[in-house]
């Protein structure tokens, strides 16, 4: 018995010894992914904050462009002179449209390239020091890596991935995908139209001279409220999930069509309207862009997912162009009238 029960011992005392040491915890997912979410949160902050600041300072810029031995700087508020004296409108030489003012970009260079290159390059601080990277945390064989691998930034569970997972698809799956986006694309395309269509083709002419407000001023407060909406926006999708962008796409046409109405009648008696019409029109531009990206998210499988959100960013560059070509003429007709 005594032998028998040695034995036990030694047993016991060996699969003490022989049993695998427990291996590290998992790093905490939610810290990571509040890491995760300030680092894209800044990436997004950065990688627009040029492009508003010059759209916000286009009547500024074009203004210091005609100013004569101005090279230095923007005056914060100019004196509301009328360009076009033979027009009702107070209007500049050429348009705040998208494609002519990426000339006047060149100028912003002049003005102050130091704040705009201080945003851009704050990326890749934010990319490489606060995004974590989906590597392997839990070591195990070349599966399980490379699953962790494929993890997304953010996100409590990976996804499970398919045998027959492949991120490369034919020329035919990318078209086949692509037709099924429409549903989706063409609204956003419609949005940016018409709230691009306002900003850089009727903001200048939505000019109010019964107000303390100079010209410049004006644009500015403009564009300042659309970029407000479009931010509330564009934060809300936790709190409010649009499946059907096809009736933001309507409403933005209709803002487009008040205010149009609006530069050729000026039957709006008060500029605070004006800006109340302008923040909706952000709201509605921020909406139908998170509520887009993340339709498709939900409804395209996990292969075609990445192409699918690649290939609706197309939506806003062709909407800006599309208004870009309209509001250029436009423009000039209005501001040619007497």
């Amino acid at each position: 018995m005594g032998g028998c029960a040695g034995s036990r011992r030694r047993l016991s005392h060996s699969e003490e010894e022989t049993a695998p040491e427990p291996r590290p915890p998992l790093l905490d997912r939610k810290g990571v992914d509040w890491k995760n979410a300030v680092g894209f949160w800044l990436l997004g902050l950065c990688n627009n904050f040029s492009y508003v600041v010059m759209l916000s300072a286009a009547h500024d810029i074009l203004s210091h462009q005609r100013a004569p031995g101005n090279q230095s700087h923007v005056d914060p508020g100019p004196t509301p002179i009328p360009h076009n004296s033979s027009s009702r409108f107070d209007c500049n030489p050429v348009s705040t449209a998208p494609p002519g003012f990426c000339q006047w970009g060149l100028c912003c260079w002049k003005l102050h390239p130091g704040c705009l290159f201080s945003f851009n390059g704050d990326q890749p601080v934010c990319y490489f020091f606060l995004l974590t990277s989906p590597g392997p945390q839990d070591p195990g064989g070349e599966e399980e890596a490379e699953t962790a691998a494929r993890q997304p930034l953010i996100s409590s569970e990976a996804p499970e991935l398919k045998p027959d997972y492949s991120p490369n698809l034919s020329l035919q799956e990318r078209w086949t995908v692509f037709k099924g986006l429409l549903w989706h694309i063409i609204p956003l395309v419609v949005v940016y139209f018409a709230e691009y269509f306002i900003n850089q083709g009727l903001f200048e002419l939505l000019f109010f001279r019964n107000t303390s407000l100079s010209h410049a001023q004006q644009y500015r407060w403009y564009q300042m409220l659309y970029q407000a909406g479009v931010f509330a926006s564009r934060s809300s999708l936790r709190c409010c999930r649009i499946r059907f962008t096809w009736a933001l796409a309507l409403l933005q046409c209709l803002n487009l069509a008040f205010l149009l109405v609006d530069v050729w009648f000026s039957f709006l008696p008060s500029i605070y309207l004006v800006f109340l019409i302008i923040l909706y029109e952000g709201l509605l531009g921020g909406a139908a862009y998170v509520n887009t990206f993340h339709n498709i998210a939900l409804e395209t499988s996990d292969e075609h997912r990445e192409f699918a959100m690649a290939a609706a960013c197309i939506s806003d560059t062709l909407g800006i162009s599309l208004s870009g070509l309209l509001a250029l003429p436009l423009h000039d007709f209005l501001c040619h009238l007497s």
